[in-house]
């Protein structure tokens, strides 16, 4: 029998760590970590949690390319409605609520600054 995994954390690569840090923390994240290079004064990685739900970011040091991104992200919140309304309120550019047939109260999507696709849904 094989030995189960225990979590899955994303690991995903950007443009500007500093900027992932800023729309992350909209979302409700809290920077746990980062490493800044000696000699600079930007992180190149950073480490960033919500609840149960981990993210790592670092620098990219090709472009990123957000029609390259073939991955995406489910975030699943206890209130979608609610998180729906403070995303809005806070300026992001949020899609509408869309019912789907494993989720009767819907799901909507939103797009980090380097074109990752975040899928909001319900618990």
């Amino acid at each position: 029998m094989p030995i189960p995994f225990r979590k899955l954390y994303p690991f995903a690569h950007v443009a500007s760590v500093p900027r992932s840090l800023e729309f992350y923390r909209t979302l409700g994240f809290e920077v746990q970590n980062t490493f800044v290079p000696p000699g600079t004064d930007e992180p190149v990685w950073a480490w960033l949690q919500s609840g149960d739900a981990v993210l790592m970011v670092a620098k990219e040091s090709e472009p990123v390319i957000a029609s390259q991104q073939a991955v995406f992200f489910y975030l699943y919140v206890d209130d979608v409605e609610a998180k729906h309304a403070e995303l809005a309120a806070a300026g992001l550019a949020v899609d509408p609520i869309v019912p789907r047939f494993y989720n009767l109260r819907g799901e909507f999507r939103l797009l980090d600054p380097d074109g990752y696709l975040l899928m909001i849904t319900h618990t």
